[in-house]
């Protein structure tokens, strides 16, 4: 069966005003954006219906079987929508279904489309409304909105009448689980979410990664990406707001260690190295600090804060080619750096490969094997 998901009032997040003074400047590379807009690769992919009752639901959720992605953590119903939503339950009305992707090795579900109906059914059965993390501020869930003639009218789950809390417990909410068959790897998860989210707030690629790969390698990027000298590279002091400081760190660390695997398009390789690396040993997240810090620290010593804003903004394909000809010849900087950096930058043949086709394979390889040599030999 094939799904037809949409995106509706749970498809997450408020939408974000303006600009935020934190984001990074980009320069404008066409094959970058085209290769973020590239289509959907080729996958085999089943969808089927399942009905759970709401207190099975409810329990999945208490043992984490659930996972609600991270840039949808807004719960923005109001207690009148989802205590009418609670009171359709008990009336036997129709309740719209709810999406999950079904995770292939934790076999954990993780919410497509469905956060505002599954959390107010949670929060009912725990007796206060709203998001737990907030339990100072939560309020006693009582329905409100209804008419007050209602049975259910000012009542919480623990109030009402046994036969009416059993009914609900064994109300059925429908869901619609999709699984990726083939290939096997979860990176379908990245495109069916890039797609839902084409109906409402545009995320970036990083913050979709975020969620769906989430682990101790997203707290690991988290974490470096707030190291001093990574900071003055980037020449912005505070995070970017849309988490593309973190997908030039994963780009830096994908290319470092998977360049020879390399395959268009770019968003993709970067998709599936982070499932690679999902949990890694914490000897593997060590050794990529340690270089990662030390890279960092001599591009800012030797070629200045700010070394890859080229024209108007951030050129990540000098970046990824500099940065990694560093990594791998920190033991052998010479002292003319600074002045074959120059002389690099402004070599014609390297200009093709860091401001056309970005993304493909040859501009690739040729360009970091180009940084290295002229920099370093």
């Amino acid at each position: 069966m094939t799904a037809s998901v949409r995106a509706d009032e749970d498809q997450a997040a408020t939408p974000r005003p303006g600009r935020d003074p934190a984001d990074l400047d980009f320069e404008s590379i066409k094959s970058e954006e085209q290769d973020s807009e590239s289509s959907l690769p080729s996958y085999e992919i089943a969808t089927y219906p399942a009905d759970f009752t709401l207190e099975v639901l409810y329990q999945k959720w208490k043992n984490r079987e659930i996972k609600i992605p991270d840039f949808q953590r807004n719960f923005v119903w109001k207690q009148i929508q989802s205590s009418r939503l609670i009171e359709s339950f008990l009336m036997g009305l129709p309740v719209p279904v709810v999406f999950f992707y079904s995770e292939k090795i934790t076999q954990k579900y993780l919410v497509i489309d469905g956060q505002q109906r599954l959390k107010s059914v949670f929060y009912y059965f725990d007796g206060l409304f709203g998001p737990e993390e907030t339990n100072e501020n939560r309020k006693v869930f009582k329905l409100r909105g209804l008419d007050q003639r209602s049975s259910f009218f000012g009542k919480t789950f623990e109030e009402l009448q046994s036969p009416d809390k059993i009914r609900l417990k064994n109300s059925v909410l429908r869901a619609f689980i999709v699984q990726q068959l083939n290939p096997n790897d979860d990176t379908s998860m990245y495109h069916i979410f890039e797609r839902l989210n084409a109906g409402g707030t545009l995320l970036a690629n990083q913050e979709i990664r975020n969620c769906i790969y989430y682990g101790k390698f997203v707290n690991f990027l988290e974490k470096i990406n707030t190291y001093s000298k990574w900071r003055e590279i980037l020449g912005k002091e505070i995070p970017d707001s849309r988490r593309r400081d973190i997908e030039l760190l994963l780009r830096y660390f994908a290319l470092m260690e998977e360049r020879s695997s390399y395959k268009k398009p770019m968003k993709d390789f970067l998709s599936k190295f982070m499932q690679k690396y999902r949990n890694p040993s914490e000897e593997v997240l060590r050794d990529f600090q340690s270089k990662f810090e030390m890279t960092c620290s001599s591009v800012v010593a030797k070629l200045g804060m700010k070394p890859f804003h080229i024209r108007v903004g951030l050129n990540a394909a000098v970046f990824d080619a500099v940065m990694i000809a560093f990594a791998e010849n920190l033991d052998r900087i010479p002292q003319d750096i600074l002045n074959r950096y120059k002389k690099l930058i402004a070599d014609k043949y390297f200009e093709q490969n860091t401001l056309t086709r970005t993304t493909d394979v040859e501009k690739v390889i040729q360009r970091i094997s180009q940084a290295s040599a002229q920099l370093f030999s």
